[in-house]
């Protein structure tokens, strides 16, 4: 089977193979499916049908298990994609390692965010914002909010600009 794209980067199932065993490698944690497709798929060519019958074929070698709804790495899998990721081209190892380094860092931003809210019997909603560094909570506050839509809305907000609101609020205490 041949599933060369326009770049000739991939060639066959074992390399598929090969590269989501790289990509389970290079996570500090199991992932679900859609990321793990999502992360193959950053190498042009790869159709779904061919990284589902990988996805599978891995499953039935032990090379990577299913727990829950999140796939992760057998010992096996670890020291096999050890030996064969150098036999992967350059640029499929370059793309991957690119890619798994954002899907790392936007996973590490998104645990050191916290949001809720809980409905208050006065009516209206309490809205608690904090984030971390990694250490330690670095900022919290609590908002009031008039009504549950408004208070999504402020989580929605305070995730997308959690590090900007951070600093706004640093700069505008200092002035």
């Amino acid at each position: 089977m041949d599933v060369t794209n326009s770049f000739g980067f991939i060639n066959d199932k074992l390399e598929i193979k090969i590269l989501i065993l790289l990509i389970l490698r290079r996570l500090p944690d199991p992932v679900t499916y859609e990321e793990l497709a999502e992360l193959a798929m950053c190498v042009d060519g790869i159709s779904y049908f061919d990284f589902t019958e990988c996805v599978a074929e891995l499953i039935k070698t032990e090379h990577i298990s299913l727990e829950g709804d999140k796939y992760h790495l057998t010992q096996k899998g670890l020291r096999n994609g050890k030996i064969t990721e150098n036999n992967l081209p350059s640029q499929v190892l370059a793309k991957a390692k690119e890619s798994t380094a954002a899907f790392r860092a936007a996973k590490s931003r998104n645990s050191n965010i916290k949001t809720s809210h809980a409905a208050v019997h006065e009516g209206g909603c309490i809205v608690s914002l904090s984030l971390s560094d990694g250490v330690g909570e670095i900022v919290s506050m609590e908002l009031f909010a008039a009504n549950e839509k408004q208070a999504r809305g402020l989580e929605r907000g305070f995730r997308k600009n959690a590090e900007n609101i951070y600093n706004s609020l640093i700069k505008t205490i200092l002035e």
